[in-house]
């Protein structure tokens, strides 16, 4: 396998390198990690001569916070004391340096960076761009392992960066068919033979096995497989009808994984809209017409308030004028629901009137949420199907 060839010899040899392991989300992408991780373990000639640094571009949002986070793992908190560094450069060298056993040979150190594409998004990539020139240098050997469901990060990298990755890909995709998927489910449920009571295992494993023999919940299966083949997504169905189990519910029953199909595949936004209030809905209403109008692109605040402007004028016995202010206000509130949202590249240093936005709302969630809007002014239904003359 490549990741354990890669790390053994970073362990073993001293050889740094670098890879990007990418798959959709629920592929099992950490978990092929973690069992390379597993297997690296259980050799002793290379685990103790490795050290594992675990980062996450959740957690570590900015490159101070990741530091302080490595040289806890390394658990070098009393060497570094109150140093002040001038640079993450110096700082990182430091804590390197440190590991050296009072000789010229360095203990191995393998990054693993859950999230890496977010790690793209920190000031300069200073953190990424010091890992990887450490890999392209023969100051210490150092493996970096990155796990993202970006197929397109390594176009996210500078061009510093970018010349220091060593472009080794790890492509992971759910290949799980749908039998294997059902039988996963059923090993899921089913409890061992050790647990508990065994008059109570037998009969609820009974219980599990006629449970998967049953053609309602073959359907539902089969529709939560068709949309996500990741066992994330079959867990997320199973936890509310486990959930449900009690005294006077003793048996998951069919109906249960209905249920929870149905509360797995709410729309959230269509949901979020029916919270907004109407001037917000009829902002989404402009939004959605000017995103038709140019067929994608994005779109300003400006833009938006006139395509309101021209609707309230022309509406303005039935619907309530609103002042620029309080448009804009509504708006920002939109941005934050994140219905709307700025499109990347398109500078943050823009006047917020004026910066590129796009929506992520379709016509068929806006109809729908229309629809069953309560109290939803007629107006507003007639103005999303038929948009107003320029």
């Amino acid at each position: 396998m490549h990741l354990v060839d890669l790390i053994n010899r970073c362990a073993v040899r001293g050889e740094s390198n670098s890879a990007i392991v990418t798959g959709p989300h629920g592929s099992g992408k950490t978990m092929l990690v973690s069992s390379v991780l597993r297997e690296i373990e259980s050799n002793p000639k290379v685990s103790k001569n490795l050290l594992i640094i675990r980062l996450n571009g959740l957690l570590q949002t900015d490159d101070k916070i990741a530091i302080q986070e490595i040289t806890r793992q390394l658990q070098l908190d009393n060497v570094v004391g109150d140093k002040v560094f001038g640079s993450f450069a110096e700082n990182l060298a430091f804590l390197l340096e440190a590991l050296k056993r009072g000789s010229d040979t360095a203990q191995s150190v393998l990054f693993i960076l859950e999230e890496f594409d977010l790690f793209a998004h920190h000031k300069n990539q200073t953190l990424l761009y010091n890992l990887f020139d450490i890999c392209q240098s023969a100051q210490t050997p150092i493996a970096v392992i990155g796990v993202t469901r970006r197929l397109d990060v390594v176009e996210l990298l500078e061009k510093r960066v970018k010349s220091r990755f060593s472009h080794r890909h790890i492509h992971v995709f759910n290949s799980l068919a749908f039998p294997a998927y059902k039988e996963v489910c059923k090993r899921v449920l089913t409890l061992p033979a050790e647990v508990g009571d065994a008059k109570f295992v037998k009969r609820w494993n009974q219980d599990i096995e006629a449970l998967c023999s049953n053609a309602t919940v073959h359907d539902v299966l089969k529709k939560t497989y068709q949309l996500d083949k990741s066992i994330c997504r079959l867990q997320s169905l199973l936890l509310l009808p486990i959930c449900k189990v009690t005294e006077d519910h003793p048996a998951i029953e069919a109906v249960d994984l209905v249920e929870s199909s149905k509360h797995l595949g709410a729309d959230s936004k269509a949901a979020m809209l029916h919270g907004i209030s109407v001037l917000q809905l009829a902002l989404v209403i402009a939004m959605k017409h000017l995103t038709d109008l140019y067929e994608g692109d994005p779109f300003n605040f400006e833009m938006l308030y006139n395509e309101y402007l021209k609707f309230v004028q022309r509406k303005a016995h039935v619907v309530q004028s609103f002042e620029k202010p309080v448009v804009l206000k509504a708006f920002e509130h939109l941005v934050s629901l994140e219905i709307v949202k700025p499109v990347d590249g398109h500078g943050s240093r823009t006047q917020k009137e004026y910066r590129a936005m796009s929506l992520l709302v379709t016509s068929a969630q806006l109809m729908d949420v229309l629809n069953t809007y309560p109290g939803c002014p007629s107006e507003l239904k007639h103005w999303a199907s038929n948009p107003l003359p320029s």
